[in-house]
């Protein structure tokens, strides 16, 4: 795998107050990167120093040893392909329409779309299983629906590097690994910020542990996802089960009052009366 993203020294803050603190990390292609970490640990911030939608970071971030501000703002569009938690406030647009947007970064102002880009539409839609879904209104599609029209557009965007924002949000658990399952199969680079550590575990294959804007951990799955570790950044007992029959580490918390009481329980059962 060839280097594309590297990042160097990051750091951000917001009227004195530190959000993010001197964070390092490179991204390969075709790495499926989870950010995991507590609320407030600086997922979504390093997210958008990353998309350049913060101007005052420090530090160095670096894409295909160029510097990020040193690409023009719809140079950076034809790398970076964003899905955010929400879907955007789009009025009265169909599907096939939406997905068109992800040709702006190509398109000068009102030019019209050839035979080419109206067949990378199709083919993306195709791709996120939605082709028969074109003429329908982005507003009335469920909320997986959605993610995958956004994933479509981004393909027609033909982005370098998708980056999702807690893209299983408000997902139940059959959309949020279908949208996941998705992710994978496309073979591109994801840069994604994931709360369900058992998720990231399963889809990813390296993860950045964040925690008060520091990076903790930056290592493969196996690694980061350390009882002990997690137990400390987390602030709750941590247990992890290597699953055989899903092929990757689970790890469960438990509120530390019901760990001393299952202790408690199970020693009085070896106790002889």
């Amino acid at each position: 795998m060839s280097n594309l993203l590297r990042v160097e020294a990051l750091s951000w803050s917001v009227d004195k107050q530190v959000i993010l603190n001197n964070i390092s990390f490179d991204i390969d292609r075709g790495d499926i990167v989870g950010i995991i970490g507590p609320n407030g640990a600086g997922k979504t911030s390093l997210l958008k120093c990353l998309l350049n939608q913060y101007k005052n970071w420090q530090g160095s971030i670096k894409l295909k040893h160029k510097t990020l501000t040193q690409y023009k703002p719809h140079e950076l569009a034809q790398i970076f392909a964003l899905v955010g938690q929400n879907s955007p406030p789009i009025f009265d647009l169909k599907v096939y329409d939406v997905v068109r947007m992800g040709l702006l970064p190509y398109k000068a102002l009102f030019a019209s779309d050839s035979d080419a880009d109206k067949k990378d539409i199709m083919l993306a839609l195709a791709k996120v299983g939605l082709a028969n879904s074109q003429a329908k209104f982005f507003n009335t599609l469920s909320g997986g629906e959605q993610q995958r029209v956004l994933i479509a557009k981004a393909l027609v965007q033909k982005a370098k590097i998708l980056v999702l924002d807690e893209p299983t949000n408000h997902l139940d658990i059959y959309y949020q690994h279908q949208i996941l399952q998705l992710v994978k199969a496309l073979n591109i680079t994801v840069i994604m910020t994931i709360h369900d550590l058992n998720l990231a575990a399963q889809y990813c294959n390296r993860l950045l542990l964040l925690d008060k804007g520091h990076l903790i951990s930056n290592n493969t799955v196996d690694q980061v996802l350390n009882p002990e570790l997690l137990t400390k950044v987390f602030g709750l007992p941590c247990y992890r089960d290597d699953a055989q029959h899903c092929g990757v580490p689970r790890v469960y918390f438990y509120p530390a009052a019901d760990v001393s009481s299952n202790q408690a329980d199970d020693s009085s059962k070896g106790e002889v009366s």
